[in-house]
């Protein structure tokens, strides 16, 4: 699959990544199968969280890959951590028990990356900076970025830690995509001018911080997903349209869509259905024209000033 480099780092990366939320949906076997499957299809980076399935879906992707010394290398392994029952926790001690508990049950020595899940409002920059100085110097973590988070929240992190960010992960859809449409609608008087994420995208594009679309199918707040939903037909009507004349179905449009932006995002998948996944990874491939992309954007209900 065709790669990009993880913000401003060296670490080169599908332009997919495969989401393990759900994994520990699968039995063994259907584990294995979707793992293994994700592999032949060169989709090697990994995303998880400390909070998926309560970890387990961590120890069932351990399982399902076959962990060891020679498939690790094989491997990108990102996950996130920072969410607690009732509270979110960026403090030293929570980020340090956090990755070590993530790699007990990955069964390997290091991540590749490490995200904070959502902000806290008690952070202390110097906490986290001295977490992550910590585990970069003890190898077990190599990149950090956050997830759900908005430039300024980045901005006061970085008053302390040195790392790079290199990854920010967040909600972006076709159908949820204020983050692009906001730009359109600058000094207007409607609800699309509202700044709800202190231009984000910009932010992350001027500091090379890769964005990290989430649910890229879903519309709402894990309403559902808009493909094949009676809610949006002139949506769907499009993207088959589209997906006719590229060879490919609407999954694969879809996606192609988000990689169609300059912003050089890598998506994370939320299947399990490996023939879905396969569908993703064919956006690597589709190069949609400026036509066909304005033309998917507005068939989602967006509307240009």
């Amino acid at each position: 699959m065709r790669s990009i480099p993880l913000g401003n780092s060296t670490l080169q990366v599908p332009v997919v990544a495969v989401g393990c939320m759900r994994l520990n949906s699968l039995d063994a076997a259907q584990a294995q199968r979707f793992v293994q499957g994700a592999l032949d299809l060169g989709a090697n980076f990994f995303d998880h969280a400390d909070i998926y399935g309560g970890g387990e879906c961590e120890s069932v992707f351990a399982d399902a890959v076959g962990m060891s010394p020679s498939v690790r290398e094989r491997l990108i392994l990102q996950s996130k951590c920072g969410i607690r029952p009732g509270m979110f926790d960026f403090s030293r001690e929570h980020i340090l028990a956090s990755v070590d508990a993530i790699l007990g049950r990955l069964r390997t020595d290091y991540l590749d990356v490490l995200l904070l899940h959502r902000p806290d409002a008690l952070v202390e920059p110097d906490e986290v900076a001295a977490a992550f100085d910590q585990l970069e110097r003890e190898g077990k973590v190599r990149h950090f970025g956050v997830s759900n988070q908005n430039p300024r929240q980045i901005e006061l992190l970085k008053k302390s830690v040195r790392q790079p960010l290199v990854a920010n992960q967040l909600q972006l859809s076709i159908t949820n995509a204020t983050m692009i449409t906001a730009g359109f609608n600058v000094n207007m008087e409607n609800d699309a001018a509202v700044n709800r994420d202190g231009g984000v995208l910009d932010y992350c594009r001027l500091h090379d911080i890769t964005v990290q679309p989430w649910s890229p199918f879903q519309f709402g707040f894990f309403e559902g997903v808009f493909l094949n939903h009676p809610k949006f037909p002139e949506l769907n009507a499009t993207l088959d349209r589209i997906a006719a004349q590229h060879g490919v179905n609407s999954t694969t449009i879809a996606m192609a869509w988000l990689l169609r932006h300059p912003a050089h995002m890598q998506p994370v998948t939320g299947t399990t259905n490996l023939e879905r996944l396969g569908d993703c990874v064919r956006a690597a491939d589709v190069h949609l024209s400026r036509e066909d992309w304005y033309a998917i954007l507005l068939a989602a209900g967006n509307t240009l000033p």
